[in-house]
């Protein structure tokens, strides 16, 4: 199985696209990055075997008719599996994770600003108990979407 890559924010002052490398272009805004969509594609390519085993439980709308992707780009991160018409997305943490979380954090805030909501499972939870992830993932879906806030207040919040 190849190695798994995690990209991190851009240095200062670069932007997706802007290097000029051979075949990876400027992108037009709006467009995702060749590199990234290559990176997707690896991924889908080589899955662990945790993600094999939920993606043979998500797939072709078989969770209760709910459509998932998996590993997609969205925005400049690849999530695991996405479910776009439930605003949801379900990641797989292995081990790497625990030395990552200042990135993980910085992933989710992104998501979440985004207006998804982010599962996370540890690996060791799908070996050992795939039902419960699973039943986990249908209570997410049959959850009411949060309200999208875009910096704005709630009316009702401080009042008491």
């Amino acid at each position: 199985m190849g190695e798994r890559y995690y990209y991190g924010p851009l240095p200062p002052g670069e932007r997706a696209g802007s290097r000029s490398e051979p075949g990876e272009g400027p992108t037009r805004r709006g467009k995702t990055p060749e590199l990234l969509l290559e990176h997707a594609r690896q991924m889908r390519r080589e899955p662990t075997p945790q993600e094999e085993a939920l993606w043979e439980k998500l797939r072709a709308k078989r969770l209760d008719g709910w459509k998932f992707r998996h590993q997609s780009p969205l925005g400049r991160f690849v999530p695991d599996f996405c479910c776009p018409a439930a605003k949801l997305i379900i990641e797989l943490d292995g081990g790497q994770h625990g030395a990552q979380q200042e990135y993980d954090a910085a992933r989710t805030s992104f998501l979440e600003r985004e207006g998804y909501r982010v599962l996370r499972f540890w690996n060791n939870d799908v070996d050992e108990n795939l039902e419960g992830v699973l039943r986990l993932i249908q209570e997410a879906l049959s959850a009411p979407l949060p309200a999208r806030r875009a910096g704005l207040p709630s009316p009702l919040e401080g009042e008491g």
